[in-house]
Parts: C-alpha cells; structure tokens; sequence
C-alpha cells in the first residue's frame, strides 16, 4: 500500500496449475477459469496486479517472503488463487529474484482461506529504474542526494525509489515465456522520443529547459522498465508489454511526473503502431518497435484514469483510442461502484463510470477512486470476458480487499479472457 500525495501536498490513502473453480461454492466475485481449448483457439487469461509488495528497505520483502506467516502476501495470493490468471504482471514488487521465487513457493503454491495454490512454472522479474542514483539534481532543489534513503533521494533518483528496484514489477505465466526474444527498455532515454514532452522551467521562456543538457544525457524514459515478453500459447506468440508508468503527481509547475507519465504510456503507442516505433531502442541496442501484425497484450498500472484524477488530458486515450488495441470491452465490478457511492467525494463529480475503477484512492481531499489499472489487448484477439477483483461489501471475499488501511493493496487486480487462436 503505497502511500500517495497529490498536487498541492494532498494525501492519498493506500492500492496454476489450478484445479476447477466451483461457482457454486464461491462467491460470485469469483470468475470461472477460462475455457481451456474450443475449436482453434485456447483460452487465456490475463492481468495486471499492482499488489503493493514493496518495502521501506532493501531486502526486507525477502525477509518478509522467506516464510508463510506475512499477512498481506498470504491476502494478496489468496486474491491471485481465486482469479486464476494466466499470465500475471504485478506492480509494486521489489526488485528481487530470490523474493520472486519465495512468493511462488511459500505463498502462490500454498493454499489459502480454502483456495486452491496456484502454480506458475515461469517468471520475469528485472532490474527496475527505481532507486538509481542520478549523481545529479533532478528536482532541482538545489542538493544532489546520492545516499539511498536518504531525504530527498528518491527525487534525484532514475525513477523515484529509496533505494535500487523498491515499487518494481515481476511476471508469472503458466505458458513459456521465450526469453532468447524478450526486450527490455530501461535505459532508453527521455530525450529520444520524438516530440517528447520534456518538462519546462516556467521561469524561463526557453521551452522544454527544467533539465540540463547534462541531465538529459542521463534521464531515461521509464520510471521503472518497458518490458516486451513473448508469451507461447498454442503454438503462437503473444507479446505481453508490461510497464508500471510514474503517477503525475509530486511535482510543481513543471509537471515533470505528469509528462513522463503521459510519454511512458505513449511508448507503447508507438511500439505497437507500423512505423511509429523506430526511434525505439532497447537495451541490447536493437531498434524498432513491434513487427506488424503481432498478437500482443498491454498490461500494468499506467496511473491514469481516461476522464478523472491528475494525469495530463488523453494520457490514457493514447492506448484506448489506438487503432491496433481493442479496447471495446471495459473489465468492471460491483464493488467499485459501491465503494464509490459510499464514499462519495470527488468521486461524486467524475466522468468514468465508476464501476470500471480499478484503484481505491482518498475521497476528501485526493482525487477519489480512479480507473488506473489495464489490460489492453491487440486488435486480433478474442475479447471473451473480464473483470476487477472487487467484491461488494455483502460478499464474503471482500475481506480481501477491504477498507483503508487496506488488507493487500489500494489497487484491484484486473483480467480479461482472451482467445487465442493456435
């Protein structure tokens, strides 16, 4: 549960090998597991989590993790066993192989409250921008602050993080995951995207100047990573992209985190677009975007709600409105939109409809509950259903999401059912 603050200093609260579900016996919050095979295609079920796995420290998600007693893990795999995903990216997991592997072991692979565990026999987890020292001021205060931990630091950092890899992302599929071919972009630079919308000192009339020369030598685009993982399912490939872009907020003036925001969500714009990514580098040196008529799913907490919240207006259209991902079917749940007439606040003044929010976050002040959370899929694929792990406060399961201060995180886990043709 990350805590959050919002422009003007405000306060945000803080977030398989499986056997059949029986619908009977759980509570509808509960999704069926997707259809295994039908005619020529197989059925695939994929999610984002931003599960708030991260910790103050290095190492202490670890620790944490080395046994089964933590009771967030064991609520945040209890809320993965009674989805069932596929193929899983979660948000907000510290950088750590070995804390990977601990959470299949000790906590995925154990069953929970009644769940039946949930094996995944391949994972991707690497390093993350988050927590690099810069060497330079990169919010400009005046100090450059190179001690991880230290006051100030996480702002001077590659990507904000006490310390290297905290609030990183790892992936669990049950389906191979091609490493010779997967790229990663985490070094790629800010300044290489064509028209990027680099932040401006408004003290200045240059535009695009709150960073040096020098500074832009070194900032990179992703607040974390860009990761393309080529997923096998059925003989085919299907290219998951995750990211975990920064949220548009702890800034000034110059909206720094706003348009790095809005540009970490623009690369997969223009990865998936013909022609439009080949500026993009990664971090083998190999240029280009996505080879035309690729099957691929985009995924993470791109922290931008379409209509509400901070984020700079079309952030989230970029991905939504693209011709080559289909976005027509919307995953939602009762508990979001329960949550949002209960608690009221700026949620009573937003334009999304509230059942598709995915993030529970404060009402007075903050911006209210928000749609932050997706799974985009490419325009081929079959769109057979989906949803947000939000129960209503009747259902038994809601324990598992509860209220602030939340039992596993401020955001829901979502999923979509896809056919995948063989």
């Amino acid at each position: 549960m990350t805590p959050r603050r919002f422009r003007g200093g405000r306060s945000v609260r803080g977030g398989l090998l499986a056997a059949a579900v029986t619908l009977a016996a759980l509570p509808t919050v509960v999704a069926p597991e997707p259809a295994a095979a039908h005619g020529n295609g197989v059925g695939v079920r994929f999610a984002t989590f931003n599960a708030s796995l991260n910790r103050g420290t290095a190492g202490a998600l670890r620790a944490d993790l080395s046994t089964g007693g933590n009771a967030q893990a064991r609520t945040i795999a209890e809320i993965v066993q009674r989805t069932r995903p596929d193929v899983l990216l979660i948000n907000e997991f510290d950088f750590d192989p070995q804390a990977a592997r601990l959470f299949q072991d000790n906590y995925l692979s154990v069953g929970q409250n009644g769940a039946n565990p949930v094996g995944y026999p391949y994972r991707f987890i690497a390093p993350s921008n988050t927590g690099i020292a810069s060497g330079l001021d990169l919010n400009n205060d005046g100090t450059v602050v190179t001690e991880p931990g230290a006051p100030g630091y996480g702002d001077d950092a590659l990507g904000f993080g006490a310390f290297p890899g905290q609030y990183g992302m790892v992936v669990y599929s049950r389906y191979p995951i091609d490493n010779g071919r997967v790229r990663t972009f985490q070094n790629f630079r800010w300044r290489d995207m064509p028209g990027a919308l680099l932040p401006d000192d408004p003290a200045t009339a240059a535009p695009g100047d709150f960073y040096s020369r020098q500074e832009l030598a070194v900032v990179r685009l992703s607040s974390k990573s860009h990761w393309d993982l080529p997923v096998r399912v059925g003989g085919r490939t299907v290219h998951f992209l995750v990211s975990h872009p920064t949220p548009p907020v702890f800034d000034a003036a110059e909206d720094r985190n706003g348009r790095r925001n809005f540009d970490e969500i623009r690369f997969w714009a223009d990865y998936v677009r013909p022609g439009s990514g080949r500026y993009i580098y990664d971090d083998e040196g190999h240029r280009g975007g996505l080879r035309p008529g690729s099957e691929f799913v985009i995924a993470g907490d791109q922290n931008s709600d379409p209509f509400d919240g901070d984020s700079i207006a079309g952030a989230a259209q970029q991905l939504l409105d693209h011709r080559w991902i289909n976005a027509r079917f919307t995953p939602s749940s009762g508990g979001a939109a329960e949550a949002s007439a209960l608690q009221g606040g700026a949620n009573t003044t937003h334009r999304t409809d509230p059942a598709q929010d995915t993030a529970d976050f404060a009402d007075v002040p903050g911006p209210g509950n928000l749609r932050a959370d997706y799974v985009l899929p490419s325009r081929g694929l079959d769109v057979r259903g989906g949803g947000v792990f939000w129960p209503v406060a009747g259902d038994p399961l809601s324990r598992l999401t509860g209220t602030f201060p939340f039992p596993s995180s401020d955001h829901r886990l979502v999923w979509l059912d896809l056919r995948v043709r063989r």
